[in-house]
């Protein structure tokens, strides 16, 4: 397990004792020293039958997986864990480089402290990733609370960022009370304590409506095994922080107005499931983005439909996201 250590708390801090743009050869090098985890229990290999690696940042083991090779896909979600990716990476690893790690506190990763299972030290996980694997031309796909904290994290390594995903997510500051009471209940004390002893979300999102569509019984169970009770405890943790974290909404307010404008962008999400209407604010954002509805989808997109996201992905990407970069290198040139 290999250590990045991040100067400051703030956001942007940058990766230290990691040499930033080397060659090709020493980033190899580098990433066969990350120690592989060993499988939990209640992991069998058929349900994730990937080899994980541990980066540890901010004094704490997170957990990496990759797979496949080709054009880079970052997944990212924050709240539960990367079992939610499973059936899209394994139809898109045979042409693309997927890679996507646990939120701190989360899945495969180690615990933590309540006090740090914030956003910031979410995003601070993906830019040691972003850092680490040397990402270049990336493609960022983002779900859930993953929207804020992974682009925030691109925001400050925008050079990176070759276009965006984002399914059934957010990235702008809450606002109505709709909203904000939503994120206000769930990072409640009372609801987490309540959901962590009765496991109500978990149970309710193992189901059809969640992400057990497409998964066998043997999933689901992995699934819920790898939220736990801490980690459920760290999810509701989360909802708490994404209601009044204003710094990194700034952030990210700036870099929509500034680096990130005009990078490619596809949303993706459930037919029943954008109350907030966040798929018009991302237009708003991004006029020329592409949209796509998963019919009868829910939250889970990528566990109702795995098929229909990983080719809406494949198709996107050699259309808005390879071409162009080929018709950038001819204006270069």
């Amino acid at each position: 397990m290999v250590t990045i250590e991040h100067s400051s708390p703030g956001l942007n801090s940058g990766v230290s004792g990691f040499p930033s743009r080397f060659g090709h050869k020493r980033a190899k090098a580098f990433l066969s020293t990350l120690a592989p985890l060993p499988r939990p229990t209640w992991l069998p290999e058929k349900v994730w039958p990937f080899q994980t690696r541990g980066l540890e940042v901010d004094g704490s083991m997170v957990a990496v997986t990759e797979v496949g090779q080709g054009p880079t896909l970052l997944f990212v979600h924050t709240g539960f864990w990367s079992l939610i990716w499973r059936d899209v990476i394994t139809r898109l690893a045979g042409e693309f480089r997927c890679i996507c790690l646990d939120s701190p506190g989360t899945g495969q990763s180690a615990r933590r402290a309540h006090e740090s299972i914030t956003l910031n030290h979410a995003s601070r996980a993906v830019a040691a990733v972003i850092e680490s694997f040397e990402l270049e031309d990336a493609t960022i796909v983002v779900h859930d609370l993953g929207g804020p904290a992974g682009l925030a994290a691109m925001a400050s390594a925008p050079e990176r960022l070759r276009a965006i995903v984002a399914v059934n997510t957010f990235a702008w500051q809450p606002t109505g009370a709709v909203f904000r009471g939503m994120l206000a209940l769930m990072g409640s004390g009372l609801i987490r304590e309540f959901d962590a002893w009765t496991q109500f979300l978990p149970r309710v999102t193992a189901r059809t409506f969640g992400v057990a569509r497409s998964m066998d019984a043997a999933t689901v169970k992995a699934f819920r095994a790898g939220i736990g009770k801490e980690g459920l405890r760290s999810f509701h943790y989360y909802m708490r922080d994404a209601r009044k974290n204003e710094n990194l909404y700034l952030e990210l307010s700036h870099a929509f107005a500034g680096p990130l404008r005009g990078v490619p962008l596809l949303t993706i999400f459930g037919e029943y499931n954008d109350p907030l209407k966040f798929q018009s604010k991302w237009k708003t954002l991004f006029p020329d983005a592409t949209q796509v509805i998963v019919p009868k989808g829910n939250h889970f997109p990528m566990c109702d439909n795995p098929e229909l996201v990983a080719q809406t992905i494949r198709s996107w990407h050699r259309e808005k996201v390879k071409l162009n970069k080929a018709a950038d290198r001819n204006q270069e040139d």
